[in-house]
């Protein structure tokens, strides 16, 4: 006879006729609940005793749990022969062990259903587990995920191991099995959605999200679900919903995600709704009348929407970027001016775009955002979400980037980036908010330069960054670890490495219309072809590779950088430069200049220049400026500069010049290293 065993709901067996079979008292379904949590494993009796009757057993407790089990066995197998060994409940060493089929459990046949990529031989469960249904390697169809995972939920007849609720040895079985219901009940929901039936979907998710209020992927599945039956202003009006009801009655701060749907959805982002260009359009103009209608024009929810609009935008191409930074100075200043620092740290903590270069666009903007950054924690009440602050934190890591080494705030008081960084950080893993996370993550890069030789740590960083982000869909992040990966792979010439991160970053711009992430892969393969190719190829990939940044939109990475690569392309090489004489060095001219007057037989002018020249600043750029100014030190035989840039350079030893900014390089620092000491 073939026993089948239930726990989710009352404990029970039946046989192959489907009937039930008589277990008798509680005790006798307790003993078969812990041998079923076991997952075919042996439990000793000592355990069995501590788990029915806790530290104080009565003294005929092991005689009692071998009646309870020589009961079961005579329910569970009524034709086994006198005497002989059980082969479902057996005796095993210092205990017992129930050695059901693989599949005869309804828990572990529900939990196949939900993880496929499972296998089927039940083991020990773990927290990933509960991911698993969106990692599986090929992706199943809709119509089959959808019938699946019915088939699952139909095995629920109550809650899991319902008679044994109470007791501390279920409690986690209990709670992992109740997630995996919840997760595998949204992700039904999100297949009916891709199938088109939203009516359907729409009803279980109101019945989900009215018993699991706490359930933020399931209030936006059912705005999705609304928004693609036509009804937008309900979806709108779900997520507000939701956000109030998180805030309001569960004292839960709404997640990131909540925030992007409702922009989503007042922009009608085309990922909302895979229909023609035609009813986007369309939809859209619906969405943004309904809320021109909804919204006062002085509401504040305009001004967070708006931040969430420019972020969005920033990622767009050239001109959305730069039409991004415009705006996203006037919502800030408008926030401020409300007198609510908690929406203004809202407001600028919205602005989350990765970034990847370390050196501002636009100075004097970042400086005014830093000083509203600080105005804006300053002022924030004691209490206020911590959320905010790591945001404004991490926004000041993030704009004192280059130029900005540490941010004064209105009272006078330094707040070093750094810090903010490390404090950004902290609150994010605290609060285990991935968006977030990679948030500080970017400032914390961002604030890797303080002295030469640490693309190591950088590439820590960026490999966290790639992991997150691929965890939890942050795609514009995930980009950005893939850059920083291929920056710090490039320094210590791991080159196939830094391919393989370019690929990844170019896949996931195409994939994701990304047009930026182009001009940094670009210059890199400029870079890899002056590694290996006759002079003349290699300047024509440089000048093919600039063409990139014509209406990028990044100033800061595109003055004087190709002037800068074509100089190192022939420093490297060991060629005399030749610079064109209208050459705009931009901001790198303090740096270049001494080498320039040697290169003309002006020795004695570049060693005046570098007695007072000031260290390179501390961005992507760090060792190959120091090393220019190495070569032109050791030509013009100046020690007091030699000194400074042996010490300099000296920790970057290992590393190629320049290469970690994925750009340029002039070849290995150790060759400069070598050549000061040699005049030292």
């Amino acid at each position: 006879m073939r026993v089948e065993f239930g726990v989710l709901g009352p404990v029970t067996a039946w046989n192959d006729a489907a009937e039930p079979l008589a277990l008798r008292g509680p005790r006798h379904r307790a003993v078969l609940a812990r041998l079923i949590v076991a997952r075919r494993r042996v439990v000793p009796v000592s355990r069995l005793v501590e788990d029915l009757w806790g530290p104080e057993p009565p003294v005929d407790a092991v005689s009692s749990v071998r009646t309870f089990v020589a009961a079961l066995r005579r329910a569970l197998e009524p034709d086994r022969t006198p005497r002989t060994p059980s082969r479902l409940l057996v005796t095993e060493g210092p205990g017992y062990a129930l050695r059901a089929d693989h599949d005869a459990v309804d828990a572990w046949r529900f939990e196949n259903l939900v993880t496929p990529s499972t296998p089927s031989t039940p083991s020990t469960p773990s927290l990933s587990s509960l991911s698993s249904l969106s990692s599986v390697s090929a992706e199943p169809a809709p119509a089959e995920v959808a019938e699946r995972l019915k088939t699952a939920l139909d095995l629920w007849r109550g809650p899991a191991y319902a008679d044994v609720a109470e007791e501390p040895w279920a409690r986690a079985e209990r709670t992992r099995l109740a997630e995996l219901r919840l997760t595998a009940a949204e992700r039904r929901a999100e297949a009916q959605i891709a199938l088109g039936a939203v009516a359907e979907a729409v009803a279980d998710l109101d019945a989900h999200v009215a018993e699991h209020p706490w359930r933020e992927d399931a209030w936006q599945l059912l705005a999705l679900a609304l928004y693609r039956s036509g009804r937008q202003v309900d979806a709108l009006s779900v997520v507000r919903r939701a956000r109030r009801m998180l805030r309001e009655h569960l004292g839960l701060a709404p997640g990131p995600r909540l925030g992007r749907m409702e922009e989503d959805i007042l922009r009608h982002a085309e990922h909302l709704d895979p229909g023609p260009q035609g009813s986007v359009a369309r939809v859209w103009a619906q969405a943004s009348a309904a809320y021109d209608s909804m919204v006062p024009s002085r509401a504040r929810t305009r001004l967070e929407s708006t931040a969430g609009l420019m972020r969005d935008l920033a990622v767009t191409g050239g001109g959305g970027l730069e039409a991004a930074r415009r705006h996203r100075v006037a919502a800030v200043a408008a926030a401020e001016q409300l007198g609510d620092p908690e929406l203004t740290a809202r407001v600028i903590g919205a602005y989350d775009v990765p970034a990847i270069w370390t050196r501002s666009d636009d100075p004097a903007q970042a400086e005014w955002l830093v000083a509203a950054a600080e105005r804006t924690l300053l002022r924030l009440p004691p209490g206020v979400q911590a959320a905010a602050r790591a945001g404004l934190l991490a926004t000041v890591a993030v704009e004192s980037r280059g130029t900005l080494p540490v941010a004064e705030t209105p009272t006078g008081a330094a707040v070093r980036p750094l810090r903010a960084a490390r404090q950004a950080e902290a609150i994010a893993r605290r609060l285990d908010d991935a968006s977030l996370l990679a948030f500080a993550l970017n400032g914390v890069f961002m604030q890797t330069f303080r002295r030469a030789g640490l693309s190591g740590h950088r590439d820590r960083i960026g490999a966290e960054i790639v992991s997150l982000a691929a965890r939890h869909s942050l795609v514009t992040y995930e980009v950005l670890g893939h850059l920083i990966r291929m920056q710090s792979r490039c320094a210590v010439s791991d080159f196939a490495a830094a391919d393989r991160h370019a690929s990844a970053a170019d896949a996931l711009s195409d994939r994701h219309e990304l047009p930026l992430v182009s001009v940094f892969t670009t210059w890199y393969r400029a870079l890899r072809t002056a590694m290996t190719a006759p002079a003349d190829t290699a300047e024509a990939a440089y000048r093919e590779a600039a063409t990139s940044l014509t209406g990028a939109g990044m100033p800061g990475l595109e003055s004087g950088l190709l002037p800068l690569a074509l100089l190192c392309l022939s420093v490297s090489r060991g060629e005399t430069p030749t610079v064109a004489s209208d050459a705009d060095w931009g901001p790198y001219g303090p740096w270049v200049r001494p080498l320039l007057l040697v290169s003309e037989g002006r020795l004695r002018e570049a060693a005046e220049l570098l007695r007072s020249v000031p260290s390179p600043p501390r961005d992507l750029f760090h060792e190959a400026l120091w090393c220019l100014l190495a070569q032109a030190a050791v030509q013009a035989g100046e020690p007091t500069c030699m000194r400074r840039a042996h010490t300099a350079l000296t920790p970057a030893a290992s590393e190629l010049a320049g290469a970690g900014s994925g750009l340029l390089t002039l070849g290995p620092v150790a060759g400069y290293l070598e050549a000061l000491t040699a005049q030292r």
